[in-house]
């Protein structure tokens, strides 16, 4: 007796390929993406351990040198700072505070120092410590617009706007293309009370949830052939 093949065996074999191909490519997707989180922690790691430099030394290229500690010299510009919102610490709402800091050789750029407690209320503005004046030496880390969250809710937003072309469209300046998040200075108080925070180094769930596509592509072999032989 011949066998009966099912009307739609072949759609339904279509179907399942591609699943299969979705699963598979989902898996590559979150395998990429978790080899780059691990080598961009990596990199953080690396480059806070590295011996701090001065800033001219590294101003050229601040990409290649991001997360180092440099070392500067110049001015803070009281009368120019900016309140970062949405900032939190220990769960506690508040803001950082950057202000705009001139070097000795007359390169700008904002230096974030640090972060304080929101005020009572929406309309209390938060006590901000004014920087020391005069000349000053300053050690702090290189950061990049690239490594602050995007969105309404977080730092930046998403019209693809960095934070410093952000900040300068506020402040009306032209500022360097980098900013310093403060550790110390020459001056105890510029030391921050509550430092800039470092981001969450772990390498998240992207590996697991690789195999667990690959899980999901073998699940939709696996039940393909069980309902070839059922029929």
């Amino acid at each position: 007796m011949p066998v009966q093949r099912e009307p739609w065996a072949i759609f339904k074999t279509v179907i399942a390929l591609g699943l299969i191909v979705l699963c598979l490519w989902a898996a590559q997707w979150q395998y990429h993406r978790g080899v780059n989180r691990h080598a961009r922690n990596t990199l953080i790691v690396n480059h806070i351990a590295l011996t701090p430099t001065q800033l001219t030394k590294v101003m050229a290229t601040p990409a290649r040198y991001e997360w180092q500690s440099v070392k500067t010299s110049g001015e803070f510009n009281s009368k120019q700072q900016i309140l970062l919102r949405n900032r939190y610490s220990d769960g506690v709402y508040g803001f950082e505070v950057l202000t705009l800091f001139t070097s000795l050789d007359s390169k700008r750029f904002w230096v974030d120092r640090g972060w304080v407690k929101a005020g009572v209320t929406a309309t209390t503005p938060p006590a901000v410590t004014l920087p020391p004046q005069g000349t000053v030496e300053i050690m702090g880390r290189l950061r990049l617009d690239s490594s602050l969250p995007h969105g309404s809710f977080f730092a930046l937003p998403s019209n693809g706007k960095g934070m410093v072309a952000e900040l300068n469209a506020q402040s009306r300046f032209e500022t360097e293309n980098f900013y310093l998040d403060l550790l110390s200075g020459s001056d105890p108080a510029l030391t921050p009370a509550v430092p800039a925070q470092l981001p969450e180094l772990s390498d998240g769930p992207h590996m697991a949830y690789a195999l667990q596509w690959l899980f999901f592509g073998g699940l939709i072999v696996y039940g393909r052939i069980l309902i070839r032989r059922t029929r």
